[in-house]
């Protein structure tokens, strides 16, 4: 069994020791990869690819002669009607502000998947007969789509691997990609963090089985991090079997930190960089450090995987 106190407790520990290069690797992290924020993903695809009426409102869609115009002003009429009904411009400019935050942080958790999005834009493009415009979204999807899965998601599990090593010693920035990155280990971490990737979002479109196979998948990069050679199946296997009986308490540390987040909307993101996603991905280290050992001592199927790495350490 584990406590919520007890996990944070280690994790103010470890963020105080390193307090600055954590700061850092957090801030990279969220940087390249979208995690805790942002994303040069996000920069390089715009931020209005996430919405719906993104194609419509192209001057140059409303110009083509393909294009149905009574139908565009009909749909553009329609939006302007739903944000009456927000009242929006009934709100005083710090609620608007508060408001935008709130819209800033939900966009950037899909961030780093947000290819998909532009995909989606491309073959929009297709049909209202804006080739060109199809062609070059669809560039970008792809080039976003090879950055995160060779570049993005190994640094995810680079960074857990940091965390994982930052709470017994000092551990220099240049050393948590080392492993990560090398030839033999490289294809299989990217592999692997893509298809997890790829089994959320499957699983999401059953709405209840997303939110539980996260949860379940969550340890991967952990595992990965600890043995970057360790097969799909067998890495899967392991972090259902942390997961185990411990979904909903880790729901709920993961709740624990909805403070820090409201803190974070009020003094515009600086308390999220300077200490509380620090403080969440040590804490998440701490959490997977201590399912570790139960599967260890349990003889779970595959345990010599993790057991291996750990005592090489």
């Amino acid at each position: 069994m584990w406590k919520r106190k007890e996990l944070k407790a280690k994790a103010r520990q470890a963020v105080k020791k390193n307090y600055w290069t954590v700061i850092v690797v957090c801030f990279l992290l969220a940087l390249l990869t979208g995690e805790f924020g942002t994303s040069i993903i996000g920069w390089l695809q715009g931020e209005d690819t996430l919405d719906p009426t993104y194609i419509v409102k192209q001057e140059r869609v409303l110009t083509d002669e393909d294009v149905d115009q009574e139908k565009v002003e009909i749909i553009l009429e329609k939006i302007s009607e739903a944000e009456e009904k927000i009242g929006i411009e009934n709100l005083t400019e710090a609620e608007k502000k508060v408001i935008g935050i709130v819209k800033a942080n939900v966009n950037s958790v899909t961030k780093s998947q947000k290819y998909i999005f532009k995909i989606w834009d491309a073959i929009t493009s297709f049909n209202i007969n804006e080739a060109s415009l199809g062609v070059t979204i669809s560039i970008t999807a792809l080039i976003s789509l090879l950055f995160v899965i060779m570049i993005g998601d190994p640094l995810i599990v680079a960074g857990r691997k940091y965390f994982l090593k930052a709470r017994e010693e000092d551990t220099p920035i240049t050393d948590i990609a080392k492993d990560i990155f090398k030839k033999e280990n490289w294809f299989n971490v990217a592999l692997t963090m893509f298809l997890r990737n790829i089994y959320n979002m499957l699983w999401y479109l059953t709405i209840i089985g997303g939110p539980i196979k996260m949860y379940e998948y969550r340890m991967i990069p952990y595992i990965l991090a600890e043995n970057p050679k360790i097969k799909r199946k067998k890495a899967f296997r392991l972090s259902k079997e942390m997961m185990k009986h411990n979904k909903w308490k880790t729901f709920v540390l993961d709740l624990s930190f909805v403070g820090w987040e409201i803190a974070s909307i009020l003094t515009f993101g600086m308390i999220n960089i300077l200490y509380a996603n620090p403080y969440r991905a040590a804490t998440s280290a701490e959490l997977y450090v201590v399912l570790r050992n139960n599967v260890i001592e349990n003889k779970c199927e595959y345990y010599e995987e993790i057991e291996m790495k750990e005592k090489e350490q």
